[in-house]
């Protein structure tokens, strides 16, 4: 049976008189660029939507269902997204993923203007089906198209056009509907916009080069196929999901996604409809500053991947644990005693704040747990079985959340407590896999990076079992 591609572990590039000479249009820039404007026109909006509290509802109640439906089906497409590459190709999932994210828009939009509840459930169903192979395909195609000491600045470039997409969307609302100071629901308006930018992605993605085709300047070759047959795909997904190596990571990347639905219904229930339209264009502009920012730390390989690992990490969730503090605090307050904060309020700032926060805190947790998928993976199989097994992850996770909060007590309070528990007790099982990173000499190279011998990393068996 022919041995899988293993991935190029040199973190430090190369002179550049010895890099490779590339076409602009085959180029990893090019690529990863395409992807972001993917990312834009179809999570991107879709955040944009949600940013704006509720989906633009006035109540969160049927907007955080349909989420949960939505991440529900992600779980079981995300699952089987690589026998869907086996038989299409990773730029044909891209396409296929971008597909339903328009029918979700105009559910949104049809519920905002006339009421009707069907088509945004029926939207979601479509949104998760598609959604879930769009998610393994560009995060498998983030980590392996960009040469290895582009790696983290690629992931930062591409997760800006996400928070691009709800900045523009906050940025169009609060055109919209800066005069209106009171809750409510937001102008209908606003997701015509939506629905045209969705439906572009497909088209966009069209753009994107198959993997034989992108030129990298380390010269060496993308190869992200799917050659096995599907049965031997599943189980090979099964075993790395029951790994320790990702078993050890489970809660962690709860504790980050759980927080969307949490700090989203946060603001659409305490907030007025321009004070929640600020949110959204705020928060995605400062995020994007913070998640570059640690997409460069990321690739300083003058530092030791141990030092960029353990500092990254006790940064995140030092941070983290203060923000649940402060959220946990005010909803306590805010449902005991509830109001409306608009921007004009006493004690807007002391409120509001707090929600930017939470945001950095997803779009930083988002990043490293890329950067830590890009550790474990040790072939380029892998990567798309790692990459599923993530996003399938977070979709299970993300729906229970969404599920939850959809039930007013939990959205008000008690999903606050529980994803500031989840924080609590995702720090020692993650700890005990990032300590690793870069600190067994006899096993890593000099420059921090698993050295691979026959097929293995950080002590791992081909199916993610720490031998």
């Amino acid at each position: 049976m022919a041995k899988e591609p293993t991935l190029d572990l040199t973190e430090t590039p190369p002179p550049v008189q010895e890099q490779y000479p590339v076409k602009w249009y085959r180029s990893t820039f090019f690529n990863i660029t395409i992807l972001g404007l993917c990312n834009f026109a179809a999570p991107g909006i879709w955040g944009a939507m949600n940013s704006l509290g509720a989906g633009g509802a006035a109540s969160p109640r049927l907007i955080n269902a349909a989420n949960s439906l939505t991440f529900c089906l992600m779980v079981v497409s995300c699952y089987f997204s690589s026998v869907i590459v086996h038989y299409i190709g990773i730029k044909g999932a891209l396409i296929f993923g971008t597909v339903g994210y328009a029918p979700f828009a105009a559910g949104l939009y049809t519920n905002n203007r006339f009421g009707t509840e069907w088509l945004t459930l029926f939207g979601a169903a479509l949104c998760g089906i598609s959604a879930g192979v769009f998610w393994m395909a560009e995060a498998a195609i983030a980590i392996a198209y960009p040469e290895p000491w582009n790696k983290g600045k690629a992931l930062g470039y591409w997760l800006t056009y996400r928070l691009g997409g709800q900045i523009l969307g906050g940025a169009i609302n609060l055109g919209l509907n800066a005069d209106r100071d009171q809750a409510g629901k937001v102008s209908y308006t606003v997701f015509l916009v939506f629905i045209a930018l969705q439906a572009s992605g497909p088209f966009v993605a069209l753009l994107l080069n198959r993997p034989e085709k992108v030129q990298r300047r380390d010269g060496r070759r993308v190869n992200l196929t799917i050659a096995r047959n599907p049965w031997y795909e599943i189980k090979a997904t099964t075993r790395l999901f029951f790994g320790k190596n990702f078993l050890l990571i489970v809660l962690f990347i709860g504790q980050a996604v759980f927080a969307e639905a949490v700090f989203f219904t946060y603001l659409a229930l305490w907030f007025s409809v321009r004070a929640r339209a600020l949110g959204s264009f705020l928060s995605g502009i400062v995020a994007v500053t913070a998640g570059n920012l640690l997409g460069l730390w990321i690739d300083r390989t003058k530092v030791s991947l141990m030092t960029r690992a353990r500092s990254s990490f006790w940064l995140i969730v030092t941070f983290q644990g203060g923000w649940w503090i402060w959220v946990t605090v005010l909803a306590t307050k805010f449902h005991q005693s509830p109001r409306t904060y608009d921007w004009l309020s006493p004690g807007f700032g002391h409120a509001f704040a707090v929600y930017i926060f939470l945001t950095i805190g997803f779009q930083i947790n988002y990043l490293f747990l890329y950067f830590i998928i890009t550790n474990l993976a040790e072939t380029e199989d892998q990567v798309i079985r790692y990459a599923a097994l993530l996003r399938g992850t977070e979709s299970a996770w993300q729906a229970v959340s969404y599920g939850l909060t959809s039930v007013p007590i939990m959205g008000a309070v008690g999903a606050i407590y529980i994803n500031f528990g989840l924080w609590a007790i995702a720090i020692a099982p993650a700890w005990l896999l990032i300590r690793r990173f870069g600190a067994d000499q006899e096993h890593y190279g000099h420059d921090g990076k698993p050295e691979v011998e026959h097929g293995s990393r950080d002590g791992a068996s081909d199916d993610g079992r720490v031998k």
